[in-house]
């Protein structure tokens, strides 16, 4: 059973306490804010269409994204369709795109201990890193949820680590627990075109996110009519594309053990 199929968030009311609380701990807010506005196209668990259809939707307009990956979930089948294999991830390095961290068996952050977090994340960057896909700077939490152990854990590891709230990044945000806008669901493109709306008006950087994409996209995913549209608009409005690394090195964010906000 995939980590989707199986997950269960913390509905609890100690649950809704600790993801507004943590929003408030271990935080690494930016210094400054981009010069002009930026948007990087991400794909979580980097499924196989992702891999394939929004990689090449992508390097048909000049452009690269990111792909956070678990590598425990490689080969696999799951709701969102089968899983990329590691030569796939290696390929898209060598292309100028981005793998990300998440960790290896799509651990939880929000319902872990920060040990087992950590751990966990080491092993995914380590394979990877094995694979030929990387270097691994930048980390998203599976299911966008942290608790404060792992936030706090991981935060030394990696440059820049994106949950799941929507918004965009611009000085003082959370470099710890940096905000995304999903293209999913029947709504996505009206609320990613809205975000990117907000990013050009205030000169921000907007990550947006997906997962699977393909002509019957799960409920995580996009078509690829959606996906074309998005990137051609972003490009027409001349807002450019970057991949999370190339976001954070232009604000001065390094990566890698003891990030700092620089």
């Amino acid at each position: 059973m995939s980590p989707e199929q199986a997950y269960q968030p913390d509905r609890s009311l100690k649950g809704k306490l600790r993801r507004r609380l943590v929003r408030l701990a271990h935080r690494r807010p930016l210094a400054r804010g981009p010069v002009a506005p930026m948007v990087s196209f991400t794909f979580d668990d980097a499924p196989l269409t992702a891999v394939e259809t929004g990689a090449r939707l992508l390097e048909a307009r000049g452009a690269r994204g990111v792909f956070y990956v678990s590598a425990g979930l490689a080969g696999t089948e799951g709701p969102m369709g089968r899983f990329a294999q590691p030569a796939d991830y290696a390929r898209l390095a060598q292309a100028g795109h981005e793998i990300a961290c998440h960790t290896y068996s799509h651990l939880d952050c929000g319902q872990a201990s920060g040990a087992a977090a950590a751990d966990d994340a080491a092993r995914n960057r380590a394979a990877l890193v094995d694979w030929g896909a990387g270097p691994v700077s930048h980390f998203a939490y599976p299911y966008g949820d942290v608790a404060a152990g792992p936030k706090s854990a991981l935060a030394a590891r990696y440059g820049v680590l994106r949950a799941l709230h929507h918004g965009v990044i611009e000085a003082g945000t959370d470099l710890n627990q940096a905000p995304a806008v999903g293209v999913e669901g029947p709504d996505g493109e009206a609320i990613a075109e809205h975000w990117l709306s907000k990013a050009r008006a205030r000169k921000a950087w907007l990550i947006l996110y997906t997962h699977d994409v393909r002509p019957d996209p799960s409920p995580w995913g996009c078509t690829p009519e959606a996906l074309a549209r998005l990137i051609d608009r972003t490009q027409m409005s001349g807002m450019e594309i970057v991949t999370v690394t190339e976001g954070a090195q232009r604000l001065g964010v390094s990566s890698g053990p003891h990030a700092q906000n620089a």
